[in-house]
C-alpha cells in the first residue's frame, strides 16, 4: 500500500484538516502555556545537542533521543557490544545538564541490597541507620543490567517505576530527576539473564549506539579516548532550568490526526500477538512530544511519530532492541497516516 506520509502537501493538509475539525478546546493553548512555548530555548538546545555530539562523534540521533527520553522522564536501554560509547553518554549527559550520576556494574554475585541500600545496626544509638546504595543520584548507568540474576534486575522495578524504593518497610524518595541509562548485552552471550517484560517495560527508549563510521573512528583514533574531555565539560544546564524544559514539553501540542495514527499503530501491535499496552501508548505520546522539542518545534508532526516509534517499541515487542525495531519498522510500512 503507497505510503504519501511523507509528502509535505499532505503534512499541510492534514494539519488544516486538524484544524477545522478539532473542537476549538481540544486545540486551543492557554496563555500560561503560549508563553511557555514562545520561551523555547532554541538556542540552549542547539548548544546541549552539540556539546553531546562532541563526545559521542557521529550519533547526533542516539544522542538526541537520550536527551529526548530524559525530558519525557522516562529510561534509557542501550543494547550493544562492550566499548561503544554507553558509560561516555551517561556521564556526558550528566555533566551537560549538570547532574550528579553514579555507575553499577551488574554482575552475577551483585545483590539487591548493592543497588538500593542496606539497613545497618547502630550500636552506639541501639537502632538501624539506612545506607544509600548508588541508585541515589540523578542519572544512575545500569551497566550489563542482564548480567546480573532477576532478583538483582528486579531492585529497579520499583526506582523506576515510582523513583523511591522501599527496605525493611521504610519508603526513601529517590532523586525527582532519577533517570536510569541501562546497557544490555545481546543474550547470544554467555552468562545473559534476559530482563523480563515487566522490566523491559520500564524503559521508555531503546537505542543502540553502534560502531562509528571510518572517518568518526579516525579522528577518534587521533584524538584519543573522550572519557578525557568529558570531565572538561561544562554545565550548560541548571536543575531550575531543566524542570522548565520539562514543562514546555508537557505543552507541546498534539493534533487529533496525530492521536489517530498513535492509535493506528498500538493497534497494529496487537493484531500479531502482544503487543503494546494503554501505558506504552501514554510513553509513546510523551516520548513524540519531547522529540519534537528537541526539534525546536511546539507541536508534533507524522514524521516525529515514525521516527521515535521504533526506539519506544523495539524492546516492547521482541525483547531486544535490534530485532524489536526491525518489526516495529515493518509496522510502519504497514499503517498509513490518517
Amino acid at each position: 500500500m503507497a505510503d504519501n506520509s511523507h509528502s509535505p502537501t499532505a503534512l499541510n493538509d492534514m494539519n488544516q484538516t486538524a484544524s477545522a475539525n478539532a473542537p476549538a478546546a481540544a486545540i486551543s493553548q492557554t496563555s500560561a502555556d503560549v508563553t511557555t512555548l514562545d520561551r523555547m530555548p532554541r538556542a540552549e538546545l542547539d548548544e546541549v545537542l552539540a556539546q553531546l555530539e562532541r563526545i559521542l562523534m557521529g550519533k547526533r540521533e542516539q544522542t538526541t533521543l537520550a536527551l529526548a527520553c530524559l525530558l519525557a522522564r522516562g529510561h534509557l536501554l542501550i543494547e550493544d557490544v562492550p566499548g561503544v560509547g554507553k558509560t561516555t553518554l551517561a556521564h556526558a549527559l550528566g555533566a551537560t545538564l549538570g547532574l550528579d550520576w553514579s555507575r553499577v556494574q551488574f554482575t552475577s554475585d551483585l545483590l539487591p541490597a548493592d543497588v538500593v541500600g542496606v539497613s545497618i545496626f547502630n550500636t552506639h544509638e541501639q537502632r538501624f541507620d539506612f545506607k544509600p546504595g548508588p541508585v541515589f543520584t540523578a542519572i544512575l548507568l545500569a551497566d550489563e543490567i542482564n548480567r546480573a540474576p532477576p532478583k538483582a534486575q528486579s531492585a529497579l522495578l520499583e526506582a523506576m517505576e515510582e523513583r523511591q524504593v522501599t527496605v525493611d518497610g521504610v519508603t526513601h524518595a529517590l532523586n525527582e530527576d532519577f533517570f536510569v541509562i541501562a546497557t544490555q548485552n545481546p543474550t547470544d552471550q554467555l552468562g545473559a539473564f534476559p530482563l523480563p517484560e515487566s522490566q523491559l517495560d520500564r524503559f521508555l527508549v531503546g537505542i543502540q549506539i553502534g560502531y562509528p563510521d571510518a572517518a568518526t573512528e579516525r579522528v577518534l583514533l587521533e584524538q584519543g579516548d573522550k572519557r578525557v574531555a568529558v570531565d572538561a565539560l561544562k554545565a550548560l544546564l541548571d536543575t531550575q532550568q531543566l524542570h522548565d524544559w520539562r514543562k514546555q514539553v508537557d505543552a507541546v501540542h498534539l493534533s487529533a490526526p496525530v492521536f489517530d495514527y498513535i492509535q493506528a499503530l498500538l493497534l497494529a501491535t496487537r493484531n500479531t500477538g502482544s503487543g503494546l499496552s494503554p501505558r506504552a501508548g501514554l510513553n509513546l505520546v510523551r516520548l513524540c512530544r519531547a522529540y519534537a522539542f528537541t526539534q525546536k518545534r511546539q507541536h508534533v508532526l507524522p514524521d516525529d511519530v515514525r521516527h521515535v516509534f521504533p526506539a519506544l517499541a523495539g524492546h516492547r515487542l521482541t525483547g531486544h532492541v535490534s530485532s524489536g525495531q526491525q518489526r516495529a519498522r515493518e509496522l510502519l510500512k504497514q499503517v498509513v497516516m490518517p
